[in-house]
């Protein structure tokens, strides 16, 4: 892989966008809600025009005052005119911020949402591949990226650039030598702030964020197996681990921040050259007595005026660069194509009996040599129960993979009750799935909630009655605070088999026509066991179900086993008589029984 690129689910795309890029998905979101933006700008103009007043007010109230104390009103008439301007422009601005706080807040809300719902979109091989903490770091700092650029470009760069392009006219129209050197001033100044900030300092803040990113995978990956960690005493390991990281990031924070000191050093030199500039021009122009004092004080009011927009301009195209690089990464999600998306013509899909259907199915993993199914055809009967079992890679989780449409097939097509599942929308097809995998991965919310996930309009009723046919209820109710129990991050408070319950009694409730057992019960002691399998009895009756399996008891019931191997199926038939064929089945079979698997 190149430098600059990275392989994702819609082929090569740029690692990062440029600052255009970035700044055309932010101007989206500005877009959407015109009239809280068109006041901000109306209003936030109209503070600019009497902020640039205010050296004009300050120029009158000086010439009034040297006339001497016999010149009372006018003096009192230029000092009231000096106070209202600047208290007309405080009020108008933050008028204008009361249009902007409800513009921000919600497009900074509708990022995050927007974001995490791209990201949920994305397959299963890009979470695979991807660390979630990093994820969740990249989505919360977009958040405020935003902002730092919203508030950069809107409050501050804009009205700082109408103020200094408004005070350099008018001082080119009084004296053309100081609207002249002003002008060359602030090109200069702002000319160097863009150039050096995009070519001197963002190279160094890409790899300082990226490394903030890396922070919060690894923190993420090392609280959430906790309990592994722990297991193995290796809690030093893993802070020196995380210790490596975070020098990394220091290293590059302290490159970041030391351009951006350089960079605000020229530009305070600068504003040094601005000071001497206009006030020493302005009083050689009083010595030759083409200047008042009031003209004067003009200068040194201009000065304090534009070098106070000048800084905040400096330091606000410096925080543009680093909202745009904190919502860099959002931003290209955004642009991202996820590896499998609903047709244009999608339709909901809508569950009969649960028969399914492969017809020439031809599919291979993206990293894979050559296809794993190659044309592959198979028929499912609604209310059947079929046994997938083989070695490790032959292609049984890829089947329940497949029929969920985790993963887009590259030939034939795949039929649940007679409907393309190309066709329909993928959140309804999966919601005629349920699934109980060998290790259920519980959210770190109530035991009800985590059972309603299923079906989350349940009632309190319904819920419990699906754990007691999933034989949860009595373990839930010995809890102190029974079906209000926090069960932990992935289900870290409950046993495995308490797990496992909690997933069968979830899968009950979804009342789906197809149930997917994948593993269910390996890693269970034998009571434990024969509890959740009394339970996956039940839970079967009238459904379609696949199970996948090594222990081959669980599955010696079931109306068919198809063996797989290399992505085709070698053998099908019931227990017994795939036993008496001697072939695959019987070997593994033979060596289940040798090692007390059975």
């Amino acid at each position: 892989m190149s430098e600059d690129f990275d392989e994702d689910e819609g082929g090569k795309r740029p690692r990062v966008l440029n600052n255009r890029q970035v700044m055309g998905f932010i101007a989206r979101f500005w877009a959407r809600r015109p009239w809280l933006l068109t006041g901000t700008v109306v209003l936030t103009l109209a503070a600019i025009g009497f902020d640039l007043a205010l050296p004009w007010a300050a120029g009158r109230l000086v010439d009034a005052v040297s006339a001497g104390p016999a010149n009372l009103d006018p003096a009192w008439t230029a000092w009231a005119t000096f106070v209202g301007v600047y208290f007309t422009f405080s009020v108008v601005r933050n008028i204008a911020m009361r249009f902007w706080i409800p513009l921000a807040s919600a497009n900074m809300k509708e990022i995050t949402d927007e974001g995490f719902a791209k990201v949920q979109s994305f397959s299963s091989d890009w979470h695979a591949d991807t660390f979630a903490g990093s994820t969740v770091r990249r989505l919360s700092r977009a958040m405020w990226g935003y902002d730092a650029v919203s508030d950069a470009a809107l409050i501050w760069l804009g009205p700082a650039i109408l103020v200094l392009l408004g005070m350099c006219g008018m001082m080119l129209m009084r004296w053309p030598i100081v609207g002249a050197f002003a002008i060359v001033v602030v090109a200069l100044y702002i000319a160097s702030n863009i150039i050096l900030t995009e070519k001197y300092a963002r190279p160094a803040n890409l790899k300082s964020v990226a490394m903030d990113s890396k922070i919060g995978g690894v923190l993420s990956d090392a609280i959430s197996s906790i309990a592994t960690v722990k297991s193995f005493g290796a809690e030093d390991r893993e802070q020196s681990r995380i210790g490596q990281v975070t020098e990394e990031w220091r290293i590059a924070s302290n490159r970041t921040w030391t351009r951006f000191t350089d960079i605000w050093l020229v530009h305070n030199l600068m504003l040094v050259g601005l000071q001497a500039g206009l006030t020493g021009l302005l009083v050689w122009l009083w010595s030759q007595g083409r200047a008042s004092p009031g003209d004067v004080a003009f200068a040194i009011t201009s000065f304090m005026l534009m070098s106070g927009y000048l800084r905040n301009l400096g330091e606000n195209i410096r925080s543009t660069q680093k909202g745009l690089d904190d919502a860099e990464d959002v931003a290209r999600y955004m642009a991202m194509s996820p590896q499998v998306e609903d047709a244009p013509d999608a339709r909901d899909f809508h569950p009969e009996f649960g028969g399914i259907e492969f017809q020439g199915v031809t599919f291979a993993y993206k990293a894979a040599a050559g296809p794993l199914y190659d044309r592959f055809s198979l028929s499912i009967a609604p209310g059947e129960r079929v046994a997938l079992v083989g070695a490790t890679g032959a292609g049984k989780s890829t089947f329940v993979k497949l029929i969920q449409r985790l993963y887009d097939i590259q030939g034939g097509r795949i039929l649940i009750d007679s409907q393309d599942i190309a066709h329909v929308t993928q959140g309804s097809l999966r919601r005629a799935i349920a699934v109980v995998p060998q290790d259920p991965a519980l959210f770190h919310r109530t035991l009800a909630e985590n059972i309603a996930y299923a079906r989350p309009d349940a009632t309190e009723d319904e819920i419990i009655l699906a754990a007691k046919r999933a034989r949860a209820h009595e373990f839930i109710t010995r809890l102190p605070e029974g079906y209000q129990t926090l069960v932990g991050e992935r289900g870290v408070k409950l046993s495995g088999g308490e797990r496992q319950r909690v997933a069968i009694a979830r899968a009950f409730l979804a009342d789906a026509p197809i149930l997917v057992l994948d593993e269910a019960t390996s890693s269970l002691d034998v009571e434990t066991e024969s509890q959740v399998q009394e339970a996956m009895e039940e839970l079967m009756v009238g459904r379609t179900t696949i199970v996948i399996a090594h222990r081959l008891s669980t599955i010696r019931g079931a109306d068919r086993i198809l063996v797989f191997e290399n992505g085709r199926v070698i053998e099908e038939g019931r227990h017994a008589d795939l036993v008496k064929r001697g072939g695959a089945y019987a070997r593994l079979n033979a060596v289940t029984e040798g090692a007390g698997l059975s």
